[in-house]
């Protein structure tokens, strides 16, 4: 033990791991690791990992499929117990073929694929999803802003072909066919989930002259830049223009005027996610496929008209 001290000796866990005397880590695998909703799906995955016994690897994408590709097999190579992937995703043939790809491999090697926010696989595979309410939180901001006597609302919704955006899309359409309000396609405008395309795309709203009263942002991010924007054109929130979120981030209570959003529970996406994968084994008729609800916080940030 002397000689173990002094020449600071370390066990070689990759090892111990081939011995199945350690518990493999669970792998976070997401597209940009600075955004505030996914640290908090992060936060939600280290903490349930912790009180596991679990050590938490968050790996960063950037968008890049050839680098996830890379990073699930080197998690598979590291025998994690658990991959998670989060965050939305185009849902055409080449990502459902990828994540079939993804649940195969890894269930062979004794790990789980977990799909958070992505979409389900149209068959049956070993993998475990954990998804949120788009369609029913984005129904709510809707429907807020019909209630209170909007019928002009600018929907800054995703990029198009993001699930999470189409998701939320819908539930727009949704709340205005149950208000009996016309669709209005100029009011529809796509763009990525930013700050900058939030203020770039309500710049060029107010600049084609777009009547509308109030904004459903896709989420919280993009409502700062509709917030940035309309100010810079002197118009007021709520006294001119009425403002949603989504995602309800911890910011969006301290803005001015405090931000109404949908908030989404993404840190109990997170403990969901390494839950479910880690006690499949324990679950006679355990649910491989998870909803969570949101829920529509009301600010101050939309008013009354008409």
């Amino acid at each position: 033990m002397a000689a173990v001290d002094s020449l600071h000796y370390v066990v070689n866990v990759h090892a111990k791991a081939l011995s199945g005397r350690v518990a493999g880590p669970i792998a976070l695998v997401l597209r940009d690791i600075t955004g505030p909703s996914l640290a908090h799906v992060a936060a939600g995955v280290e903490q349930e990992a912790a009180v596991r016994g679990r050590l938490s690897l968050v790996c960063a994408t950037h968008g890049d499929p050839e680098r996830e590709d890379d990073l699930v097999q080197l998690m598979r190579e590291q025998h994690a117990a658990a991959v998670v992937l989060v965050g939305g995703a185009v849902q055409d043939e080449a990502y459902f073929r990828r994540m079939a790809e993804y649940a195969r491999a890894l269930d062979a090697a004794g790990s789980r694929l977990v799909l958070v926010g992505r979409p389900a696989l149209p068959e049956a595979l070993p993998v475990t999803v954990v998804d949120y309410d788009n369609r029913g939180g984005a129904f709510q901001a809707a429907d807020h802003l019909l209630v209170q006597g909007h019928r002009r609302i600018l929907f800054l919704g995703g990029d198009p072909g993001l699930s999470t955006g189409e998701q939320r899309r819908e539930g727009y359409l949704h709340a205005l066919r149950a208000h009996g309000v016309p669709y209005a396609e100029e009011l529809d405008i796509p763009g990525p989930y930013t700050r900058v395309s939030g203020y770039q795309r309500t710049r060029d709203a107010l600049k084609a002259g777009l009547d509308f009263t109030g904004v459903l942002a896709g989420t919280d991010m993009v409502a700062l830049g509709v917030l940035a924007a309309l100010r810079d054109a002197d118009l007021d929130v709520p006294g001119d223009v009425s403002l949603v979120g989504f995602d309800d981030v911890p910011f969006a209570a301290d803005l001015s005027p405090s931000l109404t959003s949908v908030r989404v529970p993404y840190e109990d996406l997170g403990r969901t996610a390494v839950r479910l994968a880690l006690e499949r084994d324990e679950r006679i008729n355990g649910d491989d496929h998870v909803v969570l609800s949101t829920q529509l916080v009301i600010r101050q940030s939309v008013r009354k008209v008409g």
